[in-house]
């Protein structure tokens, strides 16, 4: 069964990470706009992705802006890759197939758990009105609110704090999307959670599933789509009872 990295544990890139290494030198714009492209066209629509929005995002955000320099001629392949503080970029494929599973058509307002460097908020951005996105990592949360403001993303609302408790001042939201794994579905996500409204969310501890949860006439309705691997979400509020 195929595994997907996804915003991972430091020892995945360890291993895969190296050819990232190449020296500080940055690749030539136009060099970064083809491997954008082949990673759309080899790494994306060939594992079956294909809503024509979600494809453009891909496309138009600057995935290299998002990793730190020495990484920036890897940005484009087929891995997570290291942002500081022991996290993670996700692999491509899985920010678009999660991106996807949302199902969006402009004009919701999106809540992302777990900011990193901000490349899956400015996806969303592209995609929708509002995105609100929450980082545990203080640090992390206030470079990835600088970048984005730096690079025009007025509909981007970043703030520092526990994503388990979700953002509830600012609730409901049309869609919830989850980059770190809790071992169970946390309640207040599902209580922010528009009727209607979908969610994507790694959830286990070893094994854990991507799943695809859908509130419906208030009721929960959760499909599992694929085996992953997420770092595990951390705070307070996770070791709340299910």
């Amino acid at each position: 069964m195929f595994y997907i990295l996804a915003c991972s544990i430091f020892l995945i890139f360890l291993a895969k990470c190296t050819d990232g290494r190449r020296g500080s030198e940055s690749a030539p714009e136009g060099d970064y706009k083809t491997m954008r492209e082949n990673m759309v066209e080899t790494q994306i629509k060939t594992r079956g992705v294909k809503d024509q929005r979600v494809l453009s995002a891909m496309l138009k955000v600057e995935r290299h802006l998002f990793v730190p320099k020495e990484y920036q001629n890897s940005a484009y392949s087929d891995q997570p890759l290291p942002i500081g503080e022991g996290q993670t970029i996700s692999q491509p494929y899985i920010v678009a197939l999660m991106t996807e599973l949302l199902e969006l058509k402009g004009g919701e307002k999106v809540l992302e758990i777990g900011t990193g460097s901000g490349y899956q908020a400015a996806v969303l951005a592209e995609l929708v009105s509002e995105v609100y996105s929450i980082e545990i990592i203080e640090t992390l949360a206030n470079s990835a609110k600088n970048l984005l403001l730096n690079l025009g993303y007025k509909n981007i609302h970043v703030k520092a704090g526990d994503g388990y408790l979700g953002w509830p001042e600012v609730a409901p939201f049309d869609a919830i999307i989850v980059t770190a794994a809790p071992d169970h579905i946390p309640k207040p996500l599902l209580e922010q959670l528009k009727e209607g409204g979908r969610m994507v969310i790694p959830v286990g501890t070893y094994s854990q599933d991507l799943k695809k949860i859908i509130k419906r006439s208030g009721k929960i309705e959760t499909t599992d789509v694929i085996p992953v691997i997420f770092v595990p979400m951390t705070g307070e509020g996770v070791k709340q009872k299910k």
